[in-house]
């Protein structure tokens, strides 16, 4: 005999709350529109929604994981972001949405740089942070020229007469 999974999140019949995630497609409510937020994990180990927060206006909105999540948004111009665990954006967006309309957003942490894109395929970044692979190679690249220019200058003036 087989149960019917329990939810872990609200159902979307019912009443939906403005500025929580739900997994599946809700309708808006009056006065409001919906974003669809698609978020990938990235290419890091740890995957991007587990470690940073979603914020629109800057209230928290709670996405679980990676997939595409339904947020219901009072109708009118919004500040979208994505922010690291200590507040530090990572990327943002702006959007001025209209009631009753679903707006699809989808954020890309790629190897090089983080990036949104709207329902068309256009980039719509206000600001994306280099990602963190390649903050480390140029951190790399800085230490590696001056801890070997700096080795490479010592060992130059010690033999010098």
């Amino acid at each position: 005999m087989s149960y019917p999974p329990q939810p872990s999140y609200p159902s979307a019949p019912g009443p939906v709350t403005p500025l929580i995630a739900y997994p599946q497609p809700i309708p808006p409510p009056p006065g409001h529109a919906v974003l669809a937020v698609s978020v990938n994990r990235g290419p890091y180990l740890v995957p991007v929604p587990a470690t940073s927060r979603f914020k629109v206006d800057g209230r928290l909105v709670s996405i679980p994981g990676e997939g595409t999540w339904y947020v219901a948004v009072p109708a009118g111009a919004h500040d979208i972001r994505y922010t690291d665990f200590i507040g530090i954006p990572i990327v943002t967006t702006a959007l001025t949405v209209q009631p009753g309309m679903v707006y699809p957003l989808s954020f890309r942490f790629g190897g090089w740089r983080n990036r949104v894109h709207d329902g068309q395929g256009t980039d719509v970044t206000k600001f994306g942070m280099w990602s963190n692979y390649s903050i480390l190679l140029v951190t790399l690249a800085v230490l590696g020229v001056l801890c070997c220019g700096g080795f490479g200058l010592i060992s130059t003036l010690s033999t010098s007469p």
